[in-house]
């Protein structure tokens, strides 16, 4: 039973293993590039490795992953290779009608990929929140402001709007247009995101009111196979968890319908804190 238990808990990371390889070798034979076997290759091995770790206890392995796949995206592919990873790429590709770059990205990590491992990625991958995380707010310190979420579907709105806009009035080398938006994003994205923080005593504020990316997490994210369980006759009710949870999570029930259940990001702080062992 002991060694079973051992087990059980390196099972998100070979299934992220899993995953990432089989995607990456079905890109590689259907699109006959050998950069999608290398890159998905890369970023679930980044993945198995650093949730392996974590599981095992080595404290700072979530922020190795996060630099070594975040770091990656950002510089490699959209700094050096100039492709834009966020969601304006996104909709660029889509009305393109090209399965490449981040269309395939988001499908993978922020679509489809969420069935599997919820918003994981957010926890283990996000370019924005690896920086974020670094900042001294690691537990919220203030209640959540509910309404302010509304926002994240502004954001949303206001890509999907700003590069329908471009299409709409055939702007001339878009390449350029959206390579200049991404590292005009990023920028937006990380002042805010710090500026959030500190305003609200809270890493994650970013994610939880302006993150546009958690309109296509959220619906997935809810029938996600991965997810932290709650023994509800185990649970003793102390609120340790709540409180360390960087999402607001209602980690102490373990109903899918619990409260900010969609927006959990695997990382786990709640298992370690749980003085019944409730939480798995």
């Amino acid at each position: 039973m002991k060694n079973r238990g051992r087990f059980r808990k390196y099972v998100p990371s070979i299934l992220l293993l899993l995953l990432f390889e089989a995607v990456a070798v079905v890109l590689w034979l259907v699109r006959d590039n050998l950069f999608y076997l290398l890159n998905f290759s890369y970023i679930g091995c980044c993945l198995a490795l650093g949730t392996a770790l974590f599981a095992a206890g080595k404290r700072y392995t979530r922020h190795f992953v996060q630099l070594a796949v975040g770091c990656y995206m950002l510089l490699y592919l959209g700094v050096i290779s100039r492709e834009n990873m966020q969601i304006e790429g996104f909709w660029y590709y889509l009305f393109l009608g090209a399965f490449e770059a981040a269309t395939i990205h988001y499908a993978v990590a922020k679509i489809f990929g969420p069935l599997l491992f919820g918003r994981g990625w957010c926890g283990y991958a996000c370019w924005t929140a690896m920086v974020l995380d670094f900042l001294p707010y690691r537990q919220p310190q203030k209640p959540r402001r509910e309404k302010l979420g509304v926002l994240r579907y502004v954001m949303f709105a206001l890509s999907l709007a700003l590069v329908s806009g471009l299409f709409l009035m055939k702007a001339a080398d878009l390449e350029q247009i959206m390579f200049r938006m991404f590292l005009a994003g990023n920028a937006l994205y990380y002042i805010a995101g710090i500026a959030l923080a500190f305003a609200f005593k809270d890493n994650r504020a970013f994610c939880k009111y302006l993150c546009p990316i958690t309109v296509f997490l959220a619906p997935a994210s809810y029938f996600s196979l991965l997810r932290v369980h709650c023994d509800e006759s185990k649970c003793i009710h102390c609120g340790k968890c709540l409180r360390v949870c960087p999402m607001n999570v209602e980690v102490n029930k373990g109903s899918r319908r619990r409260k900010n259940g969609t927006e959990c990001i695997l990382c786990c702080e709640c298992t370690k804190v749980c003085p019944t062992k409730a939480l798995h």
